[in-house]
């Protein structure tokens, strides 16, 4: 049993002394001591191993102690030697922090630094120098390789963001690649890109910045939408086409009467998807969808690609869309649902005494002083209607951005307003102007504060567009000012403005009040009882005369005024001061709320949150 005990180590030893010979070579810093010759009489060579049995050998080995520290000590030089020949994966720490820090800043850069690297063509970088854009935003690093790959995706970023170049851009090339590979051809009646927008507008800003694509790409794209005559639309569907701009019902009147085929449709873009879906416009895409769904199922059909673009994207519009489009991958931007940063926002808290209109005056007064362009957003026809009506008498120029206004006046009204040599730099509107269109505003005005968190995105997206810096005013009334200190707060910690609504802000302010309140009568219910137990606990422990064995009976008399100060603390007559909570970082404060006070044609005072006044800062 020694014997074979000491083959064993002598076989360990052997093979340990191999790996340590080679271990400097590789990790020349490692200076490791070799053990004391001492420790080794008592084994023997490795060719030694047939002679274990000779009388010799057992007469080393006969001393236990010895050989047990022998062993002990073989077994911690191995265990060094195997950590020891290990690969280097730990540096030190100034390394493993340098790296560290590279790689953050790495994460932190933008994915690509050019369109080159998108691996876009030689023409469609020709557009691209033609428009003098150079760096590709976040929502274009992301959306166009997803689509360059034939995938079905959301993109949903902030507004003013590039998401109009974002699809136009890769769809142009795959319908280049196809003329190449698949041989498909220009055919009149049979577009092979279809873009669908729920407004006019939105509509011809699309068809612009795809006319300016083909100048280099060559293609043909004509605008069909609907407030327009049908006959001058139909000789355009004629000739050779390769994609459709349009609004959703006239495309499918179109379809109806024969003036345009689904069989070579290969590219859908549904553009303000969220827009479409929240404004009724679902069966008529569902109409459009469901020819090309039966086509798909067919054994030769190669499909079609579905591209949805979105500035906001709600749960129950999220659900929709999942389950319209099945298998549809969504992509987002880190800044969806959060507030512009190029953007600065004000929140004028009015306290229901001074004159809103007279408030307006003097939040517009020093933009119209500077030039800038600005648009004063209302929530109804009849506010919009006063507005206009109070900014003309005071020898200020609008136009009217709204429904009952004519599609043709609503287009003058934006070439007016975007002209900037004309005289007309308000613009009066309702939110039918908040979503996709791209104008060049300043300063964006809410003369009515928003219901929810999604249109006050919508509309502050007006302004501080692709890079450029803007600023955004909002009257907060009363009944809003809860709603408005969410969204201010929520801002300020640079969170999700994703349903915030003025009833689910009121309902959550009430169940923080409920809350209050019960906890408030338990801590009351605590100090009345233990008021009780330290009264009684006295009266309890004080001697009592022996009355024949008979219990005393207590006075009550003196016992009237301790019970009467244990009931419940009566509430004090002092009035309560009600405190208003802050909305942002401004208000208005009303100043002399009796009528002697208030003087007619008294310029009104805008007190900012930060203790600054409006005159002040427009001098």
């Amino acid at each position: 049993m020694v014997g074979a005990s000491r083959t064993i180590l002598s076989l360990s030893l052997s093979s340990s002394r191999f790996t340590f010979s080679k271990i400097p070579h590789v990790f020349p810093f490692l200076r490791l001591h070799k053990p004391p010759s001492r420790f080794h009489h008592a084994f023997r060579p490795l060719c030694a191993a047939a002679a274990a049995t000779s009388p010799t050998t057992e007469t080393n080995a006969t001393d236990p102690d010895q050989l047990k520290h022998t062993i002990l000590l073989e077994r911690l030089r191995l265990r060094h030697l195997k950590e020891s020949a290990k690969p280097p994966q730990q540096r030190p720490s100034s390394v493993v922090g340098v790296d560290e820090d590279s790689i953050n800043r790495k994460k932190s850069k933008k994915l690509f630094e050019n369109f080159e690297e998108l691996g876009l063509s030689e023409e469609v970088m020709g557009a691209l120098q033609e428009l003098n854009i150079e760096v590709p935003t976040e929502i274009q690093c992301i959306g166009i390789p997803a689509v360059m790959e034939r995938k079905s995706v959301v993109l949903g970023s902030h507004t003013g963001s590039g998401k109009t170049l974002a699809y136009l851009l890769p769809i142009v090339q795959l319908m280049r690649e196809d003329e190449a590979t698949l041989g498909k051809k220009t055919k009149p009646r049979r577009p092979r890109t279809v873009v669908l927008c729920p407004t006019r507008e939105l509509s011809e800003q699309v068809y612009r910045v795809a006319k300016s694509i083909s100048h280099h790409a060559r293609f043909r794209s004509i605008l069909v939408s609907g407030g327009s005559r049908i006959r001058p639309q139909e000789d355009s569907l004629n000739n050779a086409i390769d994609m459709v701009v349009g609004t959703p019902g006239r495309i499918l009147q179109h379809i109806e009467e024969g003036n345009m085929v689904y069989g070579d449709i290969a590219y859908l873009v549904l553009d303000e998807a969220d827009t479409m879906f929240d404004r009724g416009f679902g069966p008529e895409i569902r109409k459009f969808l469901a020819p090309l769904n039966q086509r798909a199922l067919k054994p030769n059909d190669q499909g079609f690609q579905t591209v949805l673009v979105t500035a906001t994207m709600t749960t129950a519009v999220q659900k929709l869309v999942d389950e319209e489009f099945q298998g549809i991958e969504h992509l987002r931007t880190s800044t969806l649902h959060k507030k512009i940063a190029n953007a600065r926002h004000d929140f004028i808290k009015l306290s229901g005494g001074e004159d809103k209109l007279e408030a307006l005056l003097q939040v517009l007064e020093p933009s119209l002083a500077k030039g800038s362009k600005v648009m004063v957003f209302c929530n109804t026809l009849n506010s919009s209607r006063a507005v206009d009506h109070f900014l003309s008498e005071n020898q200020i120029s609008t136009v009217n951005y709204h429904g009952e206004v004519p599609a043709e006046q609503r287009v003058e009204n934006l070439k007016k307003f975007k002209d900037e040599e004309g005289d007309c730099p308000t613009l009066v509107c309702t939110d039918l102007a908040a979503r996709g269109l791209d104008l060049d505003v300043d300063h964006v005005v809410m003369f009515d504060f928003p219901k929810n968190s999604i249109d006050y995105l919508h509309r502050t997206g007006r302004t501080a567009r692709m890079g450029a810096k803007g600023k955004v005013t909002s009257l907060v009334s009363r009944k809003d000012q809860m709603l408005a200190g969410r969204i201010e707060e929520a801002m300020r910690n640079n969170e999700s403005l994703e349903a915030l609504t003025t009833d689910n802000v009121r309902r959550d302010a009430a169940r923080s009040q409920i809350t209050q309140e019960k906890g408030r009568s338990v801590k009351q219910i605590r100090e009345v009882s233990k008021q009780r137990n330290s009264r009684d606990k006295p009266a309890s422990s004080s001697p009592t005369r022996s009355t024949g064995g008979k219990t005393p009976v207590r006075k009550s008399s003196s016992f009237s005024k301790p019970r009467k100060a244990s009931s419940p603390p009566e509430k004090s007559s002092k009035p309560k001061r009600k405190i208003l909570k802050t909305v942002g970082s401004r208000s208005i404060a009303a100043r002399g709320k009796t009528g002697s006070d208030r003087r007619p044609g008294k310029k009104l005072s805008v007190v900012g949150f930060r203790g600054r006044s409006s005159s002040a800062r427009a001098s």
